[in-house]
């Protein structure tokens, strides 16, 4: 499971803003990655082209041995299927059900696997098997949030991309997210790629880069000691 990303001089423009400029990178298979930095710094520009929701202006985005910036149409929508989006606002519908709203994704494709077992399995395993008939305005942030995570992993994703996932949380909702995702993140064996402003998430990662101004200024690896006595410092 998991997928290797490999980004090359990749640049994006949008009119005289430079949003990213010249990055590379190399992100091994299962690797979990948080891209740090100021607002502007090029993090969801960066995410958006490794999930060939947007395309570069120059350079190559490489995902799973495949150059995703010259896919056409259905290349593209192959490629979307095989990545889970996790982002700052849940984007939940508001009229359908909490088990609607998971299932959604894969309502209009065929799929070899039964969809409502396995939005039912995901619901359980973020903890919300008993609100899968809520509406989305009857939870709290944190659940909505679990919802929106049970929702991008439905189809099975190698890649996983949250942008900001903690970011409309409180602290110990944000903390709760966190430990779901890298739950999930060991039991399904993704590559998991972050944009985050917040230190707890970029510590559980595997690696921290950061960017500014649409550049990499730093890449540094965070090494199993150090990830468990930062959750050591947290829990006590």
């Amino acid at each position: 499971m998991g997928v290797v990303i490999s980004v090359r001089d990749v640049s994006r423009a949008y009119g005289p803003a430079r949003a990213l400029d010249g990055i590379d990178l190399e992100i091994e298979a299962g690797q979990a990655v948080a891209l740090m930095g100021p607002s502007g710094a090029g993090k969801s520009t960066l995410l958006h082209l490794v999930g060939a929701m947007d395309l570069p202006d120059g350079g190559e985005v490489h995902v799973a041995g495949e150059r995703v910036d010259t896919l056409r149409r259905r290349g593209l929508d192959r490629h979307r299927r095989r990545v889970g989006f996790v982002f700052q606002r849940f984007h939940l519908l508001p009229a359908l059900s909490v088990l609607d709203n998971v299932l959604a994704p894969v309502l209009p494709r065929r799929v070899d696997f039964d969809r409502r077992a396995r939005a039912r399995e995901l619901l359980e395993a973020v903890g919300l098997a008993d609100r899968e008939r809520a509406l989305p305005g009857e939870l709290s942030g944190g659940q909505q949030q679990r919802v929106a995570i049970a929702r991008a992993l439905i189809g099975h994703p190698p890649l996983l991309l949250a942008d900001e996932p903690t970011g409309n949380l409180d602290s110990v909702t944000g903390q709760e997210i966190v430990d779901l995702l890298f739950t999930l993140r060991e039991e399904y064996g993704m590559t998991m790629l972050l944009a985050t402003h917040n230190p707890e998430v970029a510590a559980a990662c595997d690696r921290v880069v950061r960017m500014r101004d649409g550049r990499i200024v730093g890449d540094d690896r965070v090494t199993p000691a150090e990830n468990v006595l930062d959750r050591i410092g947290r829990l006590g």
